[in-house]
């Protein structure tokens, strides 16, 4: 059996239970905890179909930022990022054999001001698919329009020449339309009338996958097999728009069983909303649990006619129409990533695509140089990275993660953010505690209120807060390497550290690079027990218990 690991942590002082393995000998201490095993390549991304050029470059010119960032993350956890090439652009592209270069793409800012939504592309285009060593890419078909007759052709013509460039070594899986549950209520345009429903959308989405498996029937025969052919699906904008997903599968959208993952969408909430705040919104442990439980419970009525189906995010980040500048640009939108991205993962989501565009500002970096923007790795990077070196190498040591429960313990029992401005998590390898992962998500402003203004900063003191773990079944004596991600405070934009390496474009390219000015190599030690760590206020930790950790 097992060992039994109880863990409990204190945050001045904060309470959780949770037990290493959930098998029936223990029913009572399972129902304390909710336990996923990621993908391999769970930390992966999607990049919106009109930037992926400046994304990846061309065969002449690859873009080996971009590269290097992706190789980071796979150093990690064993494999480089899956790539999604989608989002709503891909249901404005158009083919055009004669186009010389890889985009047209014309801005209509009355529609969106942050992509083109009359696009073009030429045959070049699909050169970017060949300029990441070690990556394997969705490709996302039009299955919008744009209400351009040209569609169906360009659905053909396309499948061809997809699978021609990207064979058995590059395919993740196919995609065909996005986010068509707002296909009749978008505000860049509806493209389906009003009493578009769910039977309308399979029977459209049946006929042409069957047309697209008919061109890779012709041109790429040895794409057909049951691991090299398949869907990521329904790819949905949410659980409560136009359609809704268990109402498409009840109709038949797996008939033809070539559904590989059920892709969702998320976003927990939009960059012109009201009331959206660092704090409130993205810093808020809360909000991000019932977010994201709405696709589990909306999910659980698919997946039980469904044995063995596993949900991913397609696509995701923090706040919809390419996030907001200040807040989904931040370290503390770093903080919110980790804690999304683990608590998606203690629940069972597979894989999570957090999603990109360039200029856009909750992308985790800026690919190219523009008008608007200068190249660079944004805040949000970092949290990838932590999340990537959370969960380890997971090509040859799956984990599980579980999602700790925190309250109080002790203390005056009066800090009500306990628990809903802070998070942990603990990694499980053969059901042996191997790591765990603190989120201190109490907002703390370098700049004075957070403006920004490097010339006014905070004159408050940043608090810090004590978690003590209680890991019975590990002796007193035994260490843990404390790994930590650190900023001024959860407004910076830069400045930005991982176990002391910065990955920022200017110092090598996205390389990492090992800052001397930042002290690394710290440890605890269990003591009777328990092992304890300090976490600022806007801050994570991660405790490494395990052997397996690559060092730089």
């Amino acid at each position: 059996m097992a060992a039994l690991f109880y863990l409990w942590a204190l945050a001045g002082a904060v309470k959780a239970t949770i037990v290493s393995n959930a098998s029936s000998s223990y029913p009572l201490f399972a129902t304390e905890i909710a336990v996923g095993q990621p993908l391999d390549g769970f930390v992966s991304f999607s990049i919106e179909f009109s930037s992926f050029p400046d994304f990846a470059g061309n065969v002449s010119n690859p873009n080996k930022f971009s590269n290097n960032l992706l190789n980071n993350l796979g150093y990690f956890t064993g494999t480089k990022p899956y790539i999604r090439v989608g989002g709503n652009t891909q249901d404005y592209a158009i083919y055009n054999a004669n186009l010389t270069i890889a985009l047209n793409g014309t801005i209509n800012a009355t529609r969106s001001p942050d992509y083109p939504t009359t696009i073009e592309i030429g045959p070049s285009f699909f050169e970017s698919y060949l300029t990441w060593p070690n990556v394997k890419f969705s490709h996302g078909f039009n299955m919008g329009g744009n209400h351009d007759d040209r569609q169906w052709a360009t659905l053909l013509q396309t499948a061809e020449i997809a699978c021609k460039t990207l064979g058995k070594e590059k395919l993740y899986w196919w995609e065909y339309g996005n986010e068509p549950d707002l296909f009749a209520t978008s505000s860049q345009g509806p493209v389906r009338p009003a009493n578009y429903n769910e039977s309308d959308y399979v029977t459209e989405w049946l006929a042409a996958t069957r047309a697209i498996k008919g061109v890779i029937a012709e041109y790429c025969p040895d794409l057909l097999g049951n691991d090299t052919y398949g869907y990521l699906a329904p790819s949905f904008g949410g659980v409560g728009n136009h359609l809704k997903a268990p109402l498409v599968w009840a109709d038949g959208l797996d008939t033809d069983g070539t559904v590989r993952y059920f892709s969702t969408h998320n976003y927990i909430s939009g960059a012109a909303s009201p009331g959206v705040t660092l704090q409130g919104t993205l810093m808020n442990h809360t909000r991000t649990r019932s977010s994201v439980d709405a696709h589990v419970s909306e999910f659980a009525t698919i997946s039980a006619s469904a044995p063995g189906l596993v949900q991913i995010m397609g696509e995701t980040n923090s706040l919809y129409n390419q996030g907001k500048p200040g807040l989904s640009n931040s370290f503390g939108a770093a903080l919110w990533g980790i804690d999304f991205n683990l608590y998606c993962a203690s629940v069972g989501i597979g894989r999570v695509h957090m999603h990109m565009g360039t200029n856009y500002r909750y992308a985790s970096w800026q690919p190219i140089t523009t008008d608007l923007a200068i190249a660079g790795t944004k805040a949000p990077y970092y949290g990838n990275i932590a999340v990537a070196a959370f969960l380890g190498n997971l090509r040859i040591e799956p984990v599980r993660v579980a999602h700790l429960n925190l309250a109080i313990s002790g203390g005056n029992g009066t800090d009500t953010a306990v628990g809903v401005q802070d998070a942990a998590y603990g990694a499980y390898v053969d059901d042996v505690l191997a790591r765990i992962m603190v989120i201190n998500m109490r907002a703390y402003n370098y700049t004075l209120n957070g403006t920004g203004d490097l010339c006014t900063l905070n004159p408050a003191p940043r608090t810090s807060r004590t978690y003590s773990f209680g890991v019975e079944g590990f002796e007193d004596g035994r260490e843990a390497v404390v790994r930590r991600l650190y900023a001024n405070g959860s407004d910076a934009i830069t400045g930005i550290t991982w176990d002391g390496i910065s990955y920022n474009y200017e110092l090598d390219l996205g390389k990492p690079v090992r800052l001397r000015n930042v002290t690394v190599g710290e440890r605890v030690v269990v003591k009777n027990g328990a092992v304890e760590v300090a976490v600022p206020d806007s801050h994570a930790v991660v405790l490494d218990f395990g052997d397996g950790y690559r060092e730089l």
